[in-house]
């Protein structure tokens, strides 16, 4: 069996690994249009139990990721000033660069090479491959190519954001939202590595069209960001890398697979950073996709299909958070006029999936704290 891979981001290269260590003797191609070390943005986030997933059945790569991991226990929310701890809701965090490059190490460790600096226009370049999985996100060849077959859609939400990273390091993954000069501001940032943090600034339509961020140089952006947040900052500066402003893509697909293609990661969705889950579905897709081959070795289109039958009801449950969380961000200047424990609580349950004894379990001194100012809504 031949199999082709569009992509070498962590979908793609994950599901290199897993295939080629199961099946020796496939041949497995992964194709990647960047150079070697070449990726926008910082570090990427993890729930605190991110790595469960794979210590069970792929301990050696769970070794290998978990020495560069920073870890934390808590939330802070900073609302113009005022503080707030959402204690037991931990994350871990690592470069998105240094993440690439292990699970590169991990595809070349059982005779994987990627393809770098390698283009694909058409499909029709891949040959005769008996699979072709496109791993190539946002803007995915593969997805592209059948789109009308796939159900293809995308959707841009409203709010622009820009992925910098900073030298100042943070004690906990934070939210730090401002009324600043021509109206709302809200920075997500957290550290991946010992002196590093990703910094992303996102603001909303109105106030993106205030500030006339459109139409000033990228520098002059980065300063302004910089004025907003000097007292988060401290006098460390934001850095560039290739930190324009975007407005978050919305994935999905009605099907999973057509004939001998399939999707995986972002190609097949995306879910909003707010939840810090969208390189580990990545990687759970692939795991899903592995096991699904291996079920019917023998027949490819049995295999897709199994694959969305039993990984599409999982997804979805995730994907309705992230959506549900993005929803909530559309609208965080709207939430900015609560009081802080009430921003609070409608951050923490934005998603849906909280509710107040689940809080008591997972974030005990902030459901005390919210009790004790709260009593009437806490019943």
């Amino acid at each position: 069996m031949r199999i082709a891979i569009l992509g070498a981001g962590p979908a793609g290269l994950y599901l290199a690994y897993l295939i080629k260590r199961r099946q020796p003797d496939v041949q497995v191609e992964v194709f990647e249009q960047n150079p070697r070390g070449a990726t926008f943005g910082f570090g990427v986030v993890f729930s605190d139990r991110a790595l469960e997933f794979l210590r069970g059945d792929d301990p050696d790569t769970a070794a290998a990721i978990e020495p560069h991991l920073e870890s934390w226990h808590d939330i802070s929310l900073d609302l113009d000033g005022e503080r707030i701890v959402i204690d037991g809701v931990g994350f871990t965090a690592i470069g998105r660069l240094a993440l690439l490059e292990l699970l590169v190490e991990r595809a070349r460790s059982v005779g994987v090479e990627p393809h770098y600096e390698r283009s694909v226009a058409s499909l029709d370049e891949l040959g005769e491959a008996d699979l072709i999985v496109g791993a190539d996100g946002v803007n995915s060849l593969v997805r592209r190519a059948h789109a009308e077959a796939f159900g293809s859609g995308v959707r841009l939400l409203t709010n622009r954001f820009a992925w910098f990273g900073t030298t100042k390091t943070f004690a906990t993954l934070s939210q730090t939202f401002r009324a600043g000069p021509h109206g709302h501001y809200n920075a997500h940032h957290y550290r991946y590595a010992r002196g590093m943090s990703t910094f992303i600034v996102e603001v909303d339509r109105d106030t993106f069209a205030r500030a006339g961020f459109a139409d000033i140089p990228p520098d002059e952006a980065k300063a302004a960001c910089e004025g907003v947040f000097a007292d988060v900052l401290d006098g460390h500066p934001l850095i560039s890398n290739n930190s324009i402003w975007r407005q978050f893509p919305v994935v999905y697909n009605d099907r999973w697979s057509r004939g001998r293609c399939v999707l995986l990661g972002d190609a097949l969705h995306t879910a909003h950073f707010s939840i810090g889950s969208g390189t580990r579905l990545a990687m759970e897709d692939a795991i899903a996709l592995d096991a699904s081959l291996a079920r019917h070795p023998d027949e490819v289109g049995d295999a897709l299909a199994d694959y969305e039958a039993r990984r599409r009801p999982i997804l979805e449950k995730l994907l309705a958070a992230a959506n549900a969380s993005s929803h909530w961000y559309e609208h965080f200047a709207e939430h900015m006029r609560l009081a802080p424990i009430d921003f609070a609580m409608s951050y923490l349950t934005r998603s849906g999936r909280i509710d107040m004894e689940r809080m008591r379990r997972l974030s005990p001194g902030f459901a005390a704290r919210y009790e004790r100012e709260r009593p009437e809504a806490s019943r």
